[in-house]
């Protein structure tokens, strides 16, 4: 089975940052240039990267559309999120230079749309983006960058998803992400029983090397880093080869 890593560079008034558990208030923000730090994934020997818009994520619409072209520019393939809310918002991320959107609070709150564009994209150009909170031994799954909760659930939303023919899902265990707590191997689990021809992103929380094994031995089809590259755990080399 492939295995992707994936970088990841989340985005806010035009840096690089990292929220601790989706919080916008806890934000650690770093002095690398998004795009600098791109090509330095790429020499690296990444093939794609993961950007998130956090500012069009909490406003409702997406906002880094000039740099996600430079970006995809850059020579990587990048998945691109953030505030995505109609079908022109996706088409304009393609138009951009992305190579799949991310779409999240929408793929939430109103799933027939987003099955809408599996037919009318294709499943290789959307990432389902479900991430979640367990809340009572229940998956929720908070929308407008983490910050509301409605009644959907994880589950629910996986199997209507994988129904309609979704290829891609990435899922990021909330409590986890930005803790460099480890992840949450069990959900991986989870959803690969649940949705066994999915191929899954694992996100939140990758502390070490031997996160990277588990999820990959849970039936990942691949991990997104974010903190831990930037704050030197390991190296993008070090993961390519572990």
């Amino acid at each position: 089975m492939n295995f992707t890593i994936i970088p990841a560079i989340d985005l806010r008034e035009g840096g690089v940052v990292r929220l601790q558990q989706g919080d916008y208030d806890r934000e650690t923000r770093y002095a690398a240039d998004p795009v600098a730090l791109a090509t330095d994934y790429r020499d690296a020997g990444a093939h794609w990267l993961h950007a998130v818009d956090l500012d069009g994520a909490r406003a409702g619409r997406f906002t880094q559309l000039p740099l996600i072209g430079q970006l995809a520019r850059c020579g990587l393939q990048v998945q691109a999120g953030g505030g995505v809310r109609d079908a022109a918002d996706v088409r304009r991320l393609l138009d951009a230079g992305a190579a799949r959107v991310v779409v999240g609070s929408i793929a939430v709150r109103d799933p027939q749309t987003v099955i809408g564009w599996l037919r009318n994209f294709g499943a290789e150009r959307l990432v389902i983006a479900l991430d979640a909170r367990r809340r009572d031994g229940v998956w929720r799954l908070p929308t407008a960058g983490w910050t509301q909760t409605g009644e959907a659930t994880l589950d629910e939303r996986v199997q209507a998803y994988a129904a309609a023919g979704a290829r891609h899902l990435l899922c990021t265990d909330i409590d986890r992400d930005g803790m460099l707590g480890g992840l949450n191997i069990a959900l991986y689990r989870h959803l690969g029983m649940l949705a066994p021809a999915l191929a899954v992103q694992a996100s939140g929380g990758v502390r070490d090397l031997d996160d990277l094994r588990a999820a990959r031995a849970a039936g990942a089809a691949g991990v997104i880093l974010g903190r831990a590259l930037l704050e030197g755990r390991f190296t993008l080399a070090e993961t390519l080869t572990c």
